[in-house]
């Protein structure tokens, strides 16, 4: 096992649970004498699906940052298991226009993928038609599950995605919501997601961890829904919106199709 530890904090006793990925604890960072993040405690494992929420500023990239191992706390430690292999959806991907970049290319700058893993990945987010397009050519919708699929490419322990679904339409969102909770129950691995989006992540989320520089509270979504801490930050749900607690039984392909999904709706495990 790998356990990191900070020169000058203590490590805490005991090993994390054994069927976890990733554990943080008393994670804290400090940039130009200003805290980003507060004594921070994350954990996530296998078959389990987190999600962050929070205001704009509150730290949740910076905690992504920090679990991937792109950066290091200024006090606390991290531990992952073993050979953890993270699969990523960053929030952005700028793509030049200039740029003749094709969606196949796209998945194979990462390294050496067999074509027919790349069709695969590809047919298995809905994306099949998509492989000779160029990648400056795609909607919101089509991006976001392209760059799923390249996540998928490394066969990961741990799906990590910030704002998934960035700029697509709130059906899109839920049918990708859904893409995501299918790809990491086939492989058993577990979710890390940023999201603005409580009441649409609700159906495939065990636990949401709410970020306000520090964590303001966590627990089952529908707890954290109703926290006094969550609502002060984001006032509820606005009118009209219901939470969506359904589940899709399929997922639309880009051309049209329709693609059965094995059940999204998540019991809580608690």
């Amino acid at each position: 096992m790998q356990h990191v530890a900070v020169p000058g904090t203590a490590v805490r006793a005991g090993a994390p649970a054994a069927d976890a990925l990733l554990s943080l604890r008393g994670a804290t960072v400090s940039r130009g004498g200003e805290r980003i993040l507060t004594a921070v405690d994350l954990t996530v494992g296998r078959n389990e699906t987190v999600t962050l929420v929070g205001p704009n500023g509150a730290g949740k990239t910076t905690l992504l940052r920090i679990a991937m191992g792109l950066m290091r706390p200024d006090e606390g430690t991290v531990w992952r298991c073993d050979g953890l292999r993270i699969g990523y959806v960053p929030q952005h991907f700028p793509v030049a226009s200039t740029l003749p970049l094709t969606v196949d290319r796209l998945l194979t700058l990462s390294g050496r993928v067999p074509g027919g893993e790349r069709r695969a990945r590809l047919a298995e987010v809905g994306a099949a038609a998509l492989q000779a397009r160029a990648v400056s050519a795609l909607s919101g919708g089509e991006l976001r599950r392209v760059l799923l699929a390249r996540a998928l490419l490394r066969e990961p322990d741990l799906l990590v995605l910030d704002e998934p679904v960035q700029g697509v339409d709130m059906a899109g969102q839920a049918e990708l919501y859904a893409l995501i909770a299918r790809a990491a129950r086939a492989r058993g691995a577990g979710v890390l997601m940023v999201s603005h989006e409580l009441h649409l992540v609700m159906a495939t989320t065990d636990r949401v961890v709410c970020l306000n520089r520090h964590v303001c509270c966590e627990g089952a979504p529908d707890a954290v829904g109703k926290n006094p801490q969550y609502l002060a930050l984001f006032g509820g749900l606005p009118d009209g919106v219901a939470v969506y607690t359904h589940h899709h039984d399929h997922v639309h392909d880009v051309s049209g199709g329709v693609v059965p999904v094995a059940d999204t709706h998540h019991g809580h495990h608690h």
